[in-house]
């Protein structure tokens, strides 16, 4: 892979990069094994557990629209900022939860950061970077994203063999971290949305017909997506009797993107079709869950993750890239934030029904039943994004250009 990207890319970005990487490290240093705390040491169900966990995803994606067009108007530094130290609190106050309430108001506070921040960071992504190497930043940030995941699995075992207090304090602490970095160093960068309202701008993206149907579509993605926090963790524990081979699988899933990312992009470069490509690598996410129906070792278990984690490198990517493609330039952060629709609803369907779902097959004698449902919504997600860009006549640089229409 050439590099020469890397010299055109700004201080900005490149510290946007390096935040990045740090909220993955907290993030998922935390979240794979809240499940596990709370299934194990709590005593609830899987399904209270995604709860819980739903909570957090919904209040987050679903007051990102708002935050999104707020950082519009406002400016996107001070949404970062305020984002990231309200998730920190968040983040940090599992470790003190003795009742029930407790938790979801942690979870709360956690998604209301992530609101804040979330679509003002991938907003000043896209604007502050070029867009000849757009998808070649996107690209070094899912594999960064995975390089602080392989981290944060050594960190999450290690300290999950303490006390779990331990991971909350560390996953707030790296957000608290985060907060002072941006404060001090992220340069302002002014308000883009000078000419609508906020109402004026919700209603502009809520009439772009095309747009609201791809977010619609991706909560197929997304419903895949969340397993990763949710059934795959219970399922590797209960298949290899380890909870230290948690950590292993989630690891070797961050080092296939950590070791092909860059060329899976490199190889699909010359690719325009942005919204089959999605769909193709939701296809595959989706197959190499199914074959978790099969798998009863660990090897089998880390085959079926390449094929899952090879979904998302063909996926992310292009993904991402889509997003700015659709939106004015004065409104990206609230097309990105209206996007988190996708993950609000996709997201937590996926980790209520996916968790409830697992229970139902364990209960039935029918391990296959959550897998295949997986596969189905492969399928579904593959097809409509293809007839989309299909019926569209989308091609490339094309799509803003018809999403206007």
């Amino acid at each position: 892979m050439k590099w020469e990207w890397w010299r055109e890319t700004p201080f900005s970005v490149k510290l946007l990069l390096s935040t990045s990487f740090m909220m993955n490290m907290g993030f998922y240093a935390l979240i794979p094994y809240l499940t596990l705390y709370l299934t194990g040491s709590i005593g609830w169900t899987l399904t209270m557990a995604g709860i819980v966990l739903s909570v957090r995803q919904f209040s987050q994606q679903g007051l990102a629209f708002l935050g999104g067009v707020m950082a519009d108007a406002f400016g996107y530094k001070g949404a970062m900022f305020l984002g990231l130290g309200v998730r920190a609190v968040g983040f940090a106050m599992f470790a003190f939860c003795t009742e029930t309430w407790h938790f979801f108001v942690a979870a709360i506070l956690s998604g209301l950061g992530g609101a804040l921040f979330e679509p003002a960071c991938s907003a000043a992504y896209a604007i502050i970077t070029p867009e000849a190497i757009r998808k070649e930043v996107f690209s070094l940030r899912n594999v960064l994203g995975n390089i602080a995941v392989v981290g944060s699995q050594i960190v999450g075992t290690a300290l999950s063999a303490i006390d779990f207090t331990y991971i909350s304090l560390f996953a707030g602490a790296v957000f608290g971290l985060n907060t002072i970095v941006i404060f001090f160093l992220f340069p302002p960068i002014r308000a883009i949305n000078t000419r609508h309202s906020i109402w004026e701008s919700m209603s502009t993206v809520v009439k772009d017909k095309l747009f609201v149907r791809f977010t619609f579509i991706l909560m197929g993605y997304y419903y895949l997506n969340m397993q990763v926090f949710l059934t795959i963790p219970l399922f590797v524990e209960n298949v290899t009797h380890s909870k230290a081979n948690v950590g292993i699988v989630l690891s070797a899933l961050s080092l296939f993107v950590i070791l092909f990312q860059m060329k899976v992009t490199q190889l699909l470069e010359g690719y325009q079709q942005r919204l089959t490509l999605i769909g193709i690598g939701t296809l595959f996410m989706s197959v190499g869950l199914f074959l978790f129906a099969f798998a009863d070792s660990l090897w089998l278990i880390l085959l079926d993750v390449f094929l899952f984690a090879l979904g998302s490198m063909i996926a992310v990517p292009n993904l991402v890239d889509v997003v700015p493609r659709f939106a004015p330039k004065d409104l990206v952060g609230a097309y990105y934030g209206f996007n988190g629709y996708s993950i609000a609803i996709g997201g937590s369907f996926g980790q209520i029904a996916g968790g409830w779902v697992y229970d139902v097959g364990l209960r039935l004698q029918t391990p296959w039943l959550p897998w295949t449902i997986c596969l189905v919504i492969g399928f579904w997600v593959a097809w409509m994004l293809h007839r989309m860009e299909q019926q569209t006549g989308q091609i490339g640089n094309d799509l803003k250009k018809i999403a206007r229409s």
